[in-house]
């Protein structure tokens, strides 16, 4: 039998490195002059919509034009215009720049240091969508990935802005539980948003997504129970950036660009999936009184507790996302779980308070 120090030794390894995204996987650092690197990014021009116009009412056209997107100084400079411009047969009054990256990961920590545009009708964001989107034009559909309808994809927002809300900066989920007028959102009011640089950031586990702006989070995305209506977050997600024009767009407007600093793409150098997987095990309420909650990835999975000598004093299948499991016949004290992947064997465990 284990021991329950060598348990807990365990437990404190397994869970101070759960969240640890320390190797750069991916970057674009923008030190060139002139066109976007397209090695690293596409331009997303081709108009849905039966080929009329944007989603959510915009009215611009997304070009592949240096005019609205080009990098200089080491910066990368995404361009909403007023200007006449006619292409795949339909005239608008402003142009932008939607970009598509070439690249495509599951897990990590996105950080995105841009400035932002401003103007009533202006509307910026940084977000990413499901490598598996059905969108004719988009990057990776175009690579033949485009399997899944939105929103069973997946969209995760990083950062949305809106003129008409200077400085208030959200963040959301889309999936089918929730989309369109989500309520799975949440934002912070930032000073300065558009004349200086902040870090956008989201941190993406197998259980949840955590949204900040220099390293002020605002936003937890952790439902209770993940299936393919909350959760459709376990496969390869893209980056989008992009600059839409609304209708309410001002008469006296111009022009405005998002300038983007960076943007770095982090992941483990210590977990593989199983172990992020096995870390982003979670037990609640803890201290727990006759009923404790174990949220679990693993499609079947075995459960066993230990109390403090080392003695097992409960064991069972757990084949849901969340479980409760009954502890009225436990003594008080401090117990040890052990949670077992019945697929690969991987295994973690996680200490709970009877009281």
């Amino acid at each position: 039998m284990r021991s329950f120090a060598f348990l807990f030794s365990f437990f404190l390894t397994c869970h101070a490195t759960a969240q640890t995204f320390d190797t750069l996987v991916w970057s674009d650092e923008f030190n060139i002059n002139g066109s976007v690197d397209t090695n690293n990014w596409f331009h997303q021009t081709l108009l849905p919509n039966n080929g009329q116009s944007w989603w959510n009412g915009e009215i611009q056209h997304y070009t592949d034009r240096d005019t609205n997107t080009s990098v200089n100084g080491g910066k990368l400079y995404l361009r909403a215009l007023k200007e006449t411009f006619t292409d795949q047969g339909v005239t608008k009054n402003y142009t932008s720049a939607r970009l598509n990256s070439k690249f495509a990961f599951t897990y990590g920590r996105v950080e995105i240091r841009a400035q932002l545009p401003t103007g009533v009708g202006t509307w910026p964001a940084l977000w990413m969508l499901g490598q598996n989107i059905t969108e004719t034009g988009a990057y990776w559909e175009t690579k033949g990935f485009g399997t899944t309808g939105w929103p069973a994809c997946g969209e995760v927002d990083i950062m949305e802005h809106w003129g008409d809300n200077q400085n208030y900066i959200s963040s959301a989920m889309h999936t089918p539980s929730s989309y369109g007028g989500t309520q799975n959102k949440g934002g912070q009011y930032i000073n300065g948003v558009s004349t200086g640089f902040k870090t956008y950031a989201v941190e993406w586990t197998p259980t949840k997504m955590v949204f900040s702006v220099d390293s002020v989070i605002h936003y937890t995305y952790e439902p209770g129970t993940r299936n393919a209506n909350t959760w459709p977050f376990d496969d390869p997600q893209y980056l989008l950036f992009n600059v839409a024009v609304q209708s309410n767009i001002a008469a006296s407007f111009t022009q405005s660009p998002m300038i983007v600093d960076y943007v770095r793409v982090y992941q483990s150098s210590t977990l593989s999936k199983e172990e992020l997987e096995a870390a982003s095990i979670e037990l609640y309420p803890n201290p727990t009184n006759d009923k404790l909650h174990i949220v679990q990835p693993f499609n079947i999975a075995s459960l066993q507790i230990f109390d403090i000598t080392g003695k097992l004093v409960k064991s069972e299948t757990l084949q849901e996302v969340t479980n409760i499991i009954q502890t009225t016949h436990l003594a008080p004290g401090t117990y040890q779980c052990m949670i077992t992947n019945e697929q690969n064997g991987q295994s973690a465990q996680r200490s709970f308070i009877k009281q």
